[in-house]
């Protein structure tokens, strides 16, 4: 069995740098945690690529919630986005729902198309991230999505107020995996705690993310490296058989 991905926030290089010491395998890189995590400059972006050596995925998200907003928006997200493409940046966060709670294909492909894993490029890697969370129907939205190129992660908690809610659908879609709509990897994120781990890891999930809890003072404070390694401790521990 391989060993879990442990994928942390991070807002700026510092951050960057004690996530990986204490063994983050990926960052998930945003701005303005009071909006739940926004797109950063490409700037930022540059420095913590030059700071580190584990894998950095983008978030490309304009305002807080999970629409896309007007084409005039949408347009200036895209232009973010093909700017941190040529930055350098090949894997992203990202994902929108209409007014109903169905994905916004529209916008997804708009976002897709320019950083590389639009139709026949299917060069750079994305997670959808909690906006299925907050789906009409999560099984129709992970259909809908099947078919696009670069999708290998959703990132969900199985309910909208995080994973002690929706643990029991995190556990139900873990045992779908590899039916259509069910191939992308599930990294359980949202409210994650240590003791959500034995369950999660049994029925095959392996894959987890970290905001707050790799922040013992709060989101003004910076990622501790003990938090980490104390995720990452925990996480190497193999998973009883039988």
């Amino acid at each position: 069995m391989s060993r879990p991905v442990l994928e942390v926030i991070a807002l700026h290089p510092a951050d960057a740098i004690a996530a990986q010491a204490g063994g983050a395998d990926r960052l998930e890189l945003v701005t303005d945690m009071a909006a739940d995590g926004l797109t950063p400059s490409r700037e930022t972006f540059a420095a913590v690529r030059s700071a580190v050596d584990i894998p950095v995925r983008v978030m490309l998200r304009a305002s807080d919630g999970f629409a896309a907003g007007n084409a005039a928006e949408l347009d200036a997200l895209c232009k973010r986005a093909a700017a941190l493409y040529a930055e350098g940046a090949d894997e992203f966060v990202l994902g929108f729902l209409t007014d109903t709670g169905d994905v916004d294909m529209d916008a997804v492909r708009a976002l897709t198309d320019v950083i590389g894993a639009g139709p026949g490029m299917d060069e750079s890697r994305w997670t959808f991230h909690r906006a299925i969370d907050r789906a009409a129907d999560r099984d129709t939205l992970r259909k809908h999505l099947a078919d696009l190129p670069g999708l290998d992660t959703y990132l969900t908690a199985g309910s909208a107020q995080g994973v002690d809610e929706g643990l029991l659908t995190l556990l139900a879609e873990a045992a779908r995996t590899g039916l259509p709509g069910y191939e992308p990897r599930i990294m359980a994120g949202g409210g994650l705690r240590l003791g959500h781990l034995s369950a999660l890891r049994a029925t095959g999930i392996d894959a987890f993310h970290i905001g707050s809890a790799a922040r013992p003072a709060g989101w003004d404070g910076p990622v501790d490296t003990a938090a980490v390694r104390r995720w990452r401790t925990a996480l190497d521990v193999p998973v009883p058989v039988g």
